[in-house]
């Protein structure tokens, strides 16, 4: 019986030890991807105004593979850390639509994070944590005390590198679902609103365009008010912390 039961825990030991290395071999395919597809050049502005007109001829031919590719090409570069998201988020709206082009942008924002997180649970965990560095441990305190809420402050005021938020999370024994949900959430007023630029540019890359049209400067005016969202919420949070503490001293 007992040599059974060893069997049994001997022959699923390899196979857990082969999944914990799928987020790896996922970070190298998106890090694969990436390069197949010439991620890097749409990160700089000057390349996405020349070649916005030829994505979206791209997008009208191909319905269903454009916003794959789309997908896939954001998720790797959230999950390899490359800079320069918000430059492609730019390009979805413009390309997409801002409500399509968002919808996208959140889940492939959202995959790629997930990614992240999941790598830093395997073996990766230590050496992505000395990247880290004191940022890091700067973030232990929050998520120990409300690892949902602290998770969405950080994507509504994104005071700390994105990666660095996909991060800290996993190292800190945040479980997958709360990140996915406290991720999707927290991303969305800024996804729509650089979204929104995207196809507010529209007016500016067609010929006779005016040189400010009424969405791109809707759209500005909101990223402005996003701008004021972490001055906002730290407030907040202060004001709770000093209420805990006084009802504290009460007791």
């Amino acid at each position: 019986m007992a040599t059974r039961e060893q069997g049994k825990t001997g022959a699923g030991a390899p196979r857990r030890g082969l999944l914990r290395f799928l987020p790896i071999l996922a970070l190298a395919a998106a890090l694969a991807l990436a390069y197949a597809l010439g991620l890097e050049r749409w990160l700089q502005l000057d390349v996405l105004a020349e070649e916005a007109r030829a994505f979206g001829a791209f997008v009208d031919r191909h319905p269903v593979l454009a916003p794959l590719a789309y997908v896939g090409a954001y998720a790797a570069a959230v999950a390899i850390s490359i800079p320069g998201a918000s430059l492609m988020t730019v390009l979805g709206g413009f390309a997409f639509g801002w409500l399509y082009g968002g919808l996208l942008t959140v889940a492939a924002a959202t995959l790629g994070a997930t990614t992240l997180f999941l790598a830093a649970r395997t073996s990766l965990g230590a050496w992505l944590a000395a990247s880290g560095g004191p940022r890091l441990q700067r973030l232990r305190e929050g998520f120990a005390a409300n690892a949902f809420s602290y998770l969405l402050f950080l994507r509504l005021a994104p005071v700390f590198p994105f990666w660095l938020v996909n991060l800290a999370p996993a190292l800190f024994g945040m479980r997958l679902l709360p990140f996915v949900a406290a991720t999707a959430l927290g991303i969305v007023p800024g996804t729509f609103a650089y979204a929104y630029v995207g196809e507010g540019l529209e007016a500016l890359v067609d010929a006779g365009g005016p040189l400010l049209p009424p969405k791109l400067v809707a759209a500005f005016a909101l990223l402005a008010l996003l701008a004021l969202v972490p001055a906002l919420l730290r407030r907040v949070r202060n004001r709770r912390a000093e209420e805990h503490r006084a009802a504290s001293a009460d007791v």
